[in-house]
């Protein structure tokens, strides 16, 4: 009985929903993430990984990004944890080992329910992502402890994204031409989710944030950042991250067109 109770509350677990934590403001420029490798015990035949919040060992939220080398395709496995994918530069394909080949190009996004077997493969001269965990440790583990945690995955081509602007959202100003596109989650009170946000070029304007947990990513171009007019610029590049307090509101400019992808519990408005 007492096992029977443990598989059943193991396949019906469901990724958590919020997050306690209260972010701050910081930064991490490209030039100054952390890498390590993916899966350690595989060494440089694993992909690199590196940490942008969070700690991907613990059992806590995390952001990490993920470099793969060409060619690279993994054996089936599972995760212990579900995780979200955002493709930054390069081609992935994130499926069952049977499917056959979706090169997901930058700015495609991905989900990979725990427990469920797939395989993951790269297909250009530099391939990296943009992963985001909700719990942890993150863990591969073979295909003999597959579960159904009753999740489903998801791939969509950045072709498929449906972007919104100004005229269909209340929180973008009018004349900003500022998009996005909602990914994950809810908009509920306190739920987390997340949206890609698509700056035009020659944006200028301000991020006012309304959540405890805010936490932001470059997925493509370049972004201009201060947390006041005070503070010193921070060049964003794609794969820089910035996190941002309660009720602050950072300033951003662009040259060139750039998405952004954010994950908060809570509101924000484009200024």
């Amino acid at each position: 009985m007492v096992v029977f109770l443990f598989l059943a509350i193991r396949v019906s677990a469901q990724t958590p929903t919020t997050d306690p934590a209260k972010s701050i403001n910081e930064v991490v420029t490209a030039e100054n993430v952390e890498w390590g490798w993916l899966n350690p015990l595989r060494g440089d035949k694993s992909p690199a990984a590196g940490k942008l919040w969070g700690d991907r060992t613990k059992n806590e939220p995390a952001g990490f990004l993920v470099k793969f080398k060409k060619g690279f395709s993994s054996p089936p496995h599972i995760h212990n944890i579900t995780y979200r994918g955002v493709v930054i530069k390069g081609f992935l394909h994130n499926d069952d080992e049977n499917a056959e080949k979706q090169w997901l190009p930058a700015g495609s996004y991905w989900q990979q329910p725990a427990g469920e077997a797939h395989i993951t493969a790269a297909d250009a001269e530099d391939n990296m992502a943009f992963l985001d965990i909700q719990e942890g440790p993150y863990l591969v583990k073979p295909t003999s402890e597959a579960f159904d945690n009753g999740e489903r995955p998801i791939n969509v081509d950045k072709n498929n994204l449906v972007w919104l602007n100004a005229n269909d959202i209340e929180w973008i100003a009018e004349k900003s031409n500022v998009k996005t596109a909602f990914l994950w989650g809810s908009h509920e009170k306190n739920q987390l989710r997340a949206t890609l946000l698509k700056l035009p070029a020659g944006f200028k304007g301000k991020i006012k944030n309304l959540s405890p947990n805010f936490r932001a990513v470059v997925i493509s171009g370049k972004v201009t950042h201060q947390f006041s007019k005070k503070d010193d610029e921070n060049i964003l590049k794609i794969g820089s991250y910035f996190g941002a307090e309660e009720g602050a509101e950072p300033l951003l400019s662009t040259e060139i067109e750039t998405v952004i992808y954010i994950r908060s519990n809570g509101k924000f408005k484009i200024k």
